[in-house]
């Protein structure tokens, strides 16, 4: 059996945590730059405020609703999202992180045991020590968990917030009742096919050909089609390393000079790189890309990327910087206004062991160095050391008007409390 353990609305339930006067009101969350709302609380809901809708929109609704409207606290839900898991790794040995606030746990061999306790006990033990509430399905296929997890959240007066499908009565009864636009897996695409063939609900998707349905959504969708029918397919992933990285920024203002987008280009892939360590694991080649605003008819146009292959694994900002920087000066043309620039590293390769070449190699001394660099910037802040090459005054930082104190990770915006 599979459990699917889902904070209910996360970002929103972490605001509250530590703001109990917000309980039973209105609260939404911006995402990045205060643009659009990505959270919402029931009570938000309820006011037909959409998910996606642009803050600037509905301003005057937030007013006169009296709804408390919060910007991205990314350090305050990482942290939070964490203990929920640590939590969750403790009733089950197998989980699978699927996203910030969604889990995966295997239960195999808790036949003599019910699921229905043990997920009451899980979702107590989660409130108690965080205060986030979550919502929790059981069922034999991940597919099938995920339709008992909405079961569960949508009818928590009855179900207790755990609901289990454990027989071919349930599992009927719960696919009738889900509408195939809200299967996981089913995008807006399939839907519309299925649709115009009659299905509406994910029990009429399980009564398709499954020639047609391999023909028309491939082999995932003939998997999904199998775990909804009862049949597992689909095991618990563990975490991998990436296959490639990326970072990419559209510009503040339209760049023209080569030596302001090499400080990007040399930013990004210090970027790139820190990550690559943190994961413990090196490149062979590196990606850069460049292009004016395509919605500025009134300027010409260009767009380049370049593949530059490196001649060793490596790991360093330095290293990876400046094989960066050589692409850029290919891509690079006079005459035009940039918008957006963007490093993606690729060929990712473990660490350890690392293949050895005659001729050419990453310098040794770089390793020691760049440890050096990350432990200083994370007992010290984020990007306090730079390379020389980029930009010392320069810091992007988003627009977050309404952000909330981290409080569980800065020591100097923990809860005050007045005796």
């Amino acid at each position: 059996m599979f459990g699917l353990v889902d904070c209910n609305n996360f970002y929103a339930s972490c605001e509250r945590v530590f703001r109990p006067d917000l309980n039973g009101k209105p609260v939404v969350v911006l995402s990045n730059n205060d643009g659009c709302v990505i959270a919402r609380s029931n009570e938000a809901k309820a006011l037909n405020i959409p998910m996606g809708a642009p803050a600037f929109e509905y301003k005057d609704v937030f007013e006169k609703n009296n709804v408390q409207v919060f910007s991205s606290n990314y350090a305050l839900y990482g942290d939070m999202s964490f203990r929920v898991m640590t939590i969750l790794s403790k009733f089950s040995p197998d989980v699978e992180i699927y996203s910030i606030d969604e889990a995966f746990l295997q239960f195999d061999g808790f036949d003599l045991f019910s699921l229905q306790d043990i997920g009451i006990k899980m979702r107590k033990t989660v409130y108690k020590s965080t205060g986030i509430p979550v919502s929790i399905g059981f069922a034999e296929t991940k597919a099938l968990a995920k339709v008992a997890n909405k079961i569960a959240k949508k009818f928590t007066d009855r179900t207790g917030g755990v609901y289990v499908i454990n027989t071919e009565a349930k599992r009927i009864k719960a696919l009738k009742w889900t509408k195939v636009e809200d299967v996981w897996g089913i995008g807006r695409q399939h839907t519309k096919r299925l649709q115009y063939f009659g299905v509406k609900s994910a029990f009429d998707f399980t009564q398709m050909a499954d020639g047609w349905v391999r023909k028309n959504m491939s082999v995932v969708g003939l998997r999904l089609k199998r775990e909804l029918e009862g049949k597992r397919t689909l095991e618990i992933e563990h975490l991998k390393a990436k296959k490639n990285i990326a970072t990419t920024r559209s510009f503040d203002k339209n760049y023209r000079t080569f030596e302001q987008l090499k400080e990007r280009i040399v930013t990004f892939s210090v970027t790139c790189s820190e990550k690559l360590r943190k994961q413990k694991s090196c490149c062979n080649s590196v990606m850069v890309f460049v292009h004016t605003n395509f919605f500025r008819e009134d300027l010409p146009q260009y767009s380049k990327s370049i593949l530059v292959k490196i001649p060793y694994s490596t790991n360093s900002s330095i290293e990876i910087a400046k094989f960066a920087c050589k692409g850029l000066e290919q891509i690079f043309r006079d005459g035009f206004t940039y918008k957006k620039a963007g490093v993606i590293i690729l060929d990712i390769v473990p660490e350890m062991p690392q293949q050895l070449s005659i001729f050419e190699n990453s310098n040794p001394r770089h390793k020691t160095l760049m440890e050096t660099i990350d432990r200083i910037n994370r007992e010290i802040g984020n990007h306090k050391l730079l390379l020389a090459s980029q930009d010392l005054g320069r810091r992007w930082k988003m627009k977050q008007e309404r952000l909330s104190p981290r409080y569980t990770t800065r020591i100097d915006e923990i809860l005050t409390i007045k005796a």
